[in-house]
């Protein structure tokens, strides 16, 4: 999970953009007249945001009377998302902006929709608004669902507006046993606020992130087992040397992303004595 920079389009122009084609004229006629309520949401889900209070943006049904839901929904998934829509251009720039088209999310795998911060069937004035999309993995997506903050600590954390880098609070942890695993967890931070904390806890217990880094870390060991025998094996360099190995790894993985998988896992690896002396060795063949 990590900050994603704003996208830089205008909600107004977003919104016109969408409406641009459409030959109903009832329909036209009434979404040019929500047009006022939805940039006023949008600045206030843009107040709320900024300030992580996600969770007080009041949920709508329909759009200052005019439009419904549905027409919303259908606005979005017709004329932005769809690869026909006149929208699409905005679609797939707001698509690029999360780092090397990794999902912020979970960081690891590939950017490959929109995500609503707060769901569109809840919030339809915030359908299209470019603040409330983000570029992620279907996978991540799926496992927010549509549900919409109750407190505080339900909110999602937003990468446009929160950014949890300047602390590592993603820990990994060495498991000795016949199959060596890592295991990973979030480790509170004293420097925030308990909200935060519980917000980070549950946005990764909901994204299944747990199971997903451990799963990589599987392969990742599987794929240096035999390196690591080599560097052991070689000239005697035994525990000394895999660990220093490790630790080269950790500080490069570390200084792209303090707080990927990849360097958590290298950071529990290169400290644990029993896998440096040989319990790389043990893992699935």
């Amino acid at each position: 999970m990590w900050s994603v920079d704003k996208p830089p389009m205008d909600v107004g122009a977003t919104f016109d953009t969408c409406i641009s084609r459409i030959r109903n004229k009832d329909l036209k006629a009434r979404l040019k007249a929500a047009k006022q309520t939805i940039l006023d949401d949008s600045q206030a889900f843009d107040v709320r945001a900024s300030a992580a209070e996600l969770h007080l943006v009041p949920q709508g049904v329909g759009v200052a009377n005019q439009v419904t839901t549905a027409e919303m929904v259908a606005l979005y998934d017709g004329r932005l998302a769809s690869k026909a829509g006149p929208g699409r251009s905005i679609y797939a720039a707001i698509q690029l902006l999360p780092r090397d088209g990794r999902c912020p999310y979970c960081d690891h795998r590939d950017v490959s929709t929109l995500d609503h911060v707060l769901p569109k069937t809840l919030f339809p004035s915030l359908a299209v608004t470019p603040l409330n999309l983000v570029g992620s993995c279907k996978d991540c997506n799926k496992a927010k669902l549509t549900a919409a903050p109750s407190n505080s600590s339900d909110a999602v954390l937003h990468p446009y507006f929160e950014d949890i880098s300047s602390q590592i609070w993603l820990q990994a942890m060495v498991v000795e046993q016949t199959v060596c695993a890592v295991v990973f967890r979030v480790k509170a931070q004293s420097q925030w606020s308990d909200d935060l904390n519980a917000r980070l806890r549950k946005q990764f217990e909901t994204l299944g992130l747990a199971r997903l880094y451990t799963q990589q870390a599987a392969r990742e060991m599987s794929g240096i087992r035999r390196n690591l025998i080599r560097v052991y094996d070689a000239g005697g360099g035994g525990a000394v040397a895999v660990k220093r190995e490790l630790k080269h790894q950790w500080e490069s993985w570390s200084e792209e992303s303090a707080n990927s998988w990849k360097s958590a896992l290298y950071g529990a690896l290169h400290k644990n004595a029993w896998f440096c002396d040989g319990g790389f060795r043990l893992g699935n063949s």
